[in-house]
């Protein structure tokens, strides 16, 4: 497996409130996890931050344990659903860590009052991508000839997409298109979105924050990472500049 990642400031912003994490490769499991981090002051830089070391150091302190408790089910059980189920309740519960953990840092300090980050983590274990989502960052995949989004943003201009009130073309470019309808430490509590994927040989995964989304249209991401992945993150990140660079741009892509 090979991975290549890269986060700028963009043209516009003073500071990157994106960060990313990649586990060693070969680790099981193999951990990647990107935050676009929101809040005044340096609110989003730190949210961002927490939100990637607290979800990686749950996996990674848990993750024997949760083998451990997959072992024994599964000689108690013919169900092949076990595995699954225990890698997504692990996940699960790594984002809630790290929705506490946010939250109560920003309730101690009112200049970080409602700091939140989008979170997205993909965690790849036996032939399988499990994914956590929160806010609007994205994941996709390219299998063969094709690029599918495999997460569903969490926004105001979503919503009205999924109502009918909008369409997905005046979306693009709708005034509002930046307002999350759910990010990972303004609230208590957070449900996030799960789903898990089988991986085929020669897949790529694409993860990206939306300062890159909201510059590059899909079709040319698809276009830009298909022909040479290799070298598709600085082309990418180049192109989103090209066009405003009005936000912090990081990719990630897995191969």
């Amino acid at each position: 497996m090979q991975v290549f990642a890269k986060t700028d400031v963009g043209k516009a912003r003073e500071n990157n409130q994106d960060f990313y994490y990649i586990s060693n490769l070969g680790d099981v499991p193999e951990i990647f996890i990107l935050a676009d981090g929101m809040g005044g002051y340096n609110g989003g830089e730190i949210a961002s931050r927490m939100a990637v070391e607290s979800t990686s150091n749950y996996i990674k302190s848990n993750f024997s344990k949760m083998e451990e408790d997959i072992n024994k089910k599964k000689s108690l059980s013919n169900d092949k659903n076990i595995e699954k189920e225990e890698v997504m309740k692990l996940l699960k519960a790594s984002i809630q860590y790290a929705n506490m953990v946010v939250y109560e840092e920003a309730k101690k300090d009112k200049d970080l009052e409602g700091m939140g980050t989008t979170l997205d983590i993909c965690l790849i274990y036996n032939s399988k991508v499990y994914i956590g989502h929160i806010g609007d960052s994205r994941v996709y995949r390219i299998r063969n000839d094709v690029m599918r989004k495999l997460t569903k943003d969490h926004s105001y201009v979503q919503q009205l997409v999924e109502d009918g009130k909008i369409t997905r073309e005046e979306a693009l470019h709708h005034p509002k298109k930046n307002m999350l309808t759910k990010a990972l430490g303004c609230t208590p509590y957070i449900e996030p979105d799960l789903r898990a994927r089988v991986i085929n040989k020669n897949d790529i995964i694409l993860m990206c924050s939306d300062g890159l989304t909201n510059m590059v249209a899909e079709e040319e991401i698809y276009n830009i990472t298909k022909k040479n992945p290799k070298n598709a993150v600085n082309e990418l990140i180049t192109l989103a500049n090209n066009n405003g660079g009005y936000d912090n741009i990081t990719v990630l892509i897995i191969m």
